[in-house]
Parts: C-alpha cells; structure tokens; sequence
C-alpha cells in the first residue's frame, strides 16, 4: 500500500531577485536531485471500535537526520499535535500534512469512508533528500579523498548528514545542515503533499495528464497545496518559483500575485483548515509558467567551492532596502537585468530551434566547440548555418556576462555579496574553460554552488580543472521532469541521482 512520490531540486539561471515582482521572468531549471516521500498506514488493519476516535498516529521518520517525531492527528480539526520528546520539528512537512489531509477531505469522489479507514489506518511518512542537496565535502576531506564527483559516487545513496556547529552565541541557536543551495524545503513539501494526495485519491500521478504538465488538473492541486503549506511554514510568501519547479520541472516563470494566500496568512489560526484550503483552491493563481529546458548537447555542471552557504532571505532584505532607499537608480538597474535576462534566454531559445532545423550542423558545431575556448569558436563559422550557430552562442555568452556585471553592481549597492570576489575569480576560469558557455551564481548569489553549462562532452575536463581550485563539483545535472510516482522505495529500488549527461554520437 505504500505511494512513493519525488520532487526535484532546482537551479535558478537567471531571474535572481527579479523574480520576485511581476512581471520578471525567472528561468528555472530542475535537477536530477530528487527529495522522496514514503507514505504507508502504520497498521495494517483498524479494529471495529476505532470508529469512535477522533485521533489518531502520524509517524515522520527522517533516516539521514536519525529523527523520528510521532503526532496526533485531530481527525475533527484536522490539527497535528507532537507527542515526541524532541523538540526538532519541520514546520515544512506539518504543514503539507495537514493542508493535504484539508484537501482530502474537501474531494468530494472520495468515498469519505475509505477516507476514514485510511485516516485510522494513522499515517507512516519517511522523508529521503537525494545526497546533492547536502555538502559532504567534509567528509570527503577527512576520509582523505580527492574533492572529484568520483568520491561523491562512493558515498552510499541517502547517507547520513552532519550538522554544523552550534553558534556559540545566543542559547536558541540550534545547528544547521550544510546545503548546496538546490531548494530541499520546496521539493521536500512537494514530495509529500504529492505522496500524501495521491495515497488519499485525491490526484493520480499514475496516469500522466494528455495536455502535458503545464496544462494537468492534478498538478495544478499539488502546486496549490505545496506553495501553499511551503509559504506559510517560511513565514512569508515568497516568489515560489522553487515550489513550481518542484511540481512542474524546468520552466519559465513569473510569479503569482501574493494577495492569492493572504487569506490563508489572517485565517491560519481561526478558520477550520478545510476553509482556507477550499479558498486556496479556488483562488486566483495568476503566475505564468512556460515550458524551458537547456538546448540539446547542453549539460549543467554546478561546483561547490567549500566557502560557506548564504542566507537568501537576509540577502533579499537587503536589496529590498536598497530599492526602498533609491527607487530610480534601482529601477534602472532592474530594467538593465531584466533585458539581459531576456536576451539569454531568446539566445538559448534561438539554439534549440537551430539544433531541431539543422541537427547536424548544430552537433559538429557543437562537438568543435566543446574543446575549444569560446575565442576560438569563430573560427568554425565556415558556412552560413555554423555561423548563426556560433553567433547565437557567442551573444548567450555576452548577455550572461552582462548579468553577472549587474549582479555584481546591485551587490555592492546593496552591501550584499551577491557575486564575492573569489566567486567572480572562480566564474572567469570557468568561463574560460574549454567548451564552457555559461557560468554564474545561481538564484540570489553569495557563497552558495556556482553553475556552469557546457557543450558536448567538456565536463569532465571541467570537473578537473574545479578539482584542483579545491571546487567539489557535484553529481547534479538537469533533468527537466518534475514531481512524479515512483515504483518503490528508493533505498531498495536503486534509485540515486547519479550521472545522466548526454554523450555525443
């Protein structure tokens, strides 16, 4: 009886800050890093007198974090209440408990006693975040080996995390997870609100939807559901473009307006919770999602240079100050980003419809360039299609050095390091690597995972060159599906998100 759903991570490629006002567009990739959720009953059979209780049992088990929390589960309000002895709760997985269980409840085909049943059946969820959404570099050092994806391979699948220390100031201070910046709260919430809807019959992931993702009814149920509990458990409505990725994959994005969960914000503590999850439901959802993925022969490499992780949310405070305290010069920078932005995703665009018109020019093209650095890729721009190629990929090139040049500006407005020297230093090399197109801080910058995209088959000799600047690159790379059934477990089915890059024929 068990339903096992996965959500990815994702790598926000350009659209940092922006993103946050309409109408910015964010281009937003999804990775082969996956968050699970285990939804199974915890007894097998209910016995006749159980039809009385008004509670019963949620187990969460978290086997990488070595946390197991039992609750409570008010079947009237539908409230969690913790009767563990830790006090290590995850506000993120509670609140998808509950708004899907609201959710339920409100499906009107559910046949509401086999809902019962399974309520009273109680709930055994287990969370498993894929190993790229967590820095074991640490451990790699200590055991001594090199700093390549190689060792990260060698790493058992779901391996257990280390925390960092404590702060040693302020007696609430609790330790934190090292992560490398791929978005584990948003495809974690996905991952069971999806688990959970679909084990209560209020979706089928079984069946994928004919009008494809952007266009799927069930879909559209877990998005709302996801943001919805994502948001709240956060403490503020944010652009959402992690918790989209989650349910949908790679894509454009433009966020919805926050005022469509600003009634579930005043009621979350009054209203019965089917309330507020009926008025979520039928709101207004004005984002815009299109479909986006990397051009063919495209790979996504992501290095992590062991400097430390960022605070987004303290970083977009202080750009959101920023604003406040210079509109003009902050609107003028805004609209600069914002049309480079633009210009490398018309330039991506551009490729693909190159490589779909002329596959085979397009791959010789790409299959030269890929061991040249970009100064040399002119001089394959023998015939008039190789040079439409090469010059589309030359202006991708140009448009993302004019984001990083901005990014950097805004940063030191802002008194923020949203691109640091040493990252900057680290993005040069990588950009001047062979068959290397792009390089940049994803997302909101700072000390977190730097991106690349490469051409063809010049990875690996990026993933060198990262190794001896001490940069762990990372086994991530797109992978542009988004929340999905799975067959099984995937401790036992052997699933991990190991290596999936495209090799040239």
């Amino acid at each position: 009886m068990a339903v096992v759903a996965s959500a990815p991570g994702k790598v926000l490629m350009t659209g940092g800050y922006l993103v946050l006002d309409k109408p910015n567009a964010g281009l937003v990739l999804s990775t082969n890093a996956r968050f699970y959720a285990i939804v199974k009953p915890i007894n097998e059979e209910v016995k006749p007198e159980s039809w009385a209780w008004q509670w019963t049992d949620v187990k969460l088990t978290s086997p990488q974090l070595s946390r197991e929390s039992m609750y409570k589960l008010s079947l009237k309000h539908l409230t969690l209440q913790s009767v563990s002895a830790s006090d290590s709760r995850n506000p993120f997985v509670e609140h998808a408990i509950q708004y899907a269980i609201a959710a339920a409840h409100l499906a009107t085909d559910k046949d509401k006693e086999a809902l019962h049943k399974l309520f009273l059946q109680g709930l055994d969820i287990t969370i498993l975040g894929s190993n790229d959404f967590y820095s074991y570099r640490n451990q790699i050092e200590s055991l001594g080996l090199p700093l390549t994806p190689e060792s990260l391979g060698t790493l058992a699948p779901f391996a257990s995390i280390t925390f960092n220390a404590a702060e040693s100031n302020g007696a609430n201070s609790k330790p934190e997870v090292a992560k490398t910046g791929l978005g584990s709260s948003a495809a974690m919430t996905t991952a069971v609100v999806a688990a959970l809807l679909h084990y209560l019959g209020v979706v089928d992931l079984s069946d994928p939807c004919k009008e494809g993702r952007f266009g799927c009814p069930d879909l559209d149920v877990i998005h709302m559901i996801a943001q919805t509990s994502h948001c709240l458990a956060q403490g503020k409505v944010g652009s959402g473009f992690d918790v989209s990725c989650a349910v949908y994959g790679s894509q454009r994005y433009v966020r919805f307006s926050p005022e469509v969960l600003s009634f579930a914000q005043v009621a979350v503590t009054g209203l019965p919770l089917t309330e507020v999850i009926g008025t979520i439901l039928k709101g207004k959802w004005d984002h815009d999602r299109t479909e986006f993925s990397l051009p063919p022969l495209m790979n996504l490499f992501l290095g992590e240079p062991g400097s430390g992780g960022s605070s987004t949310p303290s970083m977009v405070g202080a750009v959101k100050k920023w604003q406040m305290s210079d509109p003009e010069k902050a609107r003028e920078n805004w609209q600069k980003l914002s049309d480079a932005n633009l210009e490398l995703e018309t330039k991506l665009n551009v490729l693909s419809k190159l490589a779909k018109d002329h596959w085979d020019v397009y791959l010789g093209v790409i299959k030269s360039c890929s061991v040249l650095t970009s100064e040399k890729w002119v001089l394959h721009a023998t015939e008039p299609i190789n040079e439409a190629i090469i010059k589309e990929l030359l202006e991708a090139r140009e448009a993302m050095l004019r984001i990083r040049i901005l990014m950097r500006q805004i940063g030191e407005a802002a008194s923020v390091p949203i691109e640091p020297e040493s990252q900057t230093q680290l993005l040069d090399s990588t950009m001047n690597a062979e068959g290397v197109l792009l390089a940049g801080v994803p997302g909101a910058g700072g000390f977190d995972a730097i991106f690349a995209i490469t051409l063809g088959d010049s990875g690996s000799k990026l993933t060198q060159s990262w190794s001896s600047h001490n940069v762990l690159a990372l086994l991530v790379r797109e992978d542009p599906h988004g929340v999905c059934l799975e067959s099984g477990d995937p401790r036992t089915t052997g699933i991990t998100s190991g290596v999936s890059s495209i090799h040239l024929e």
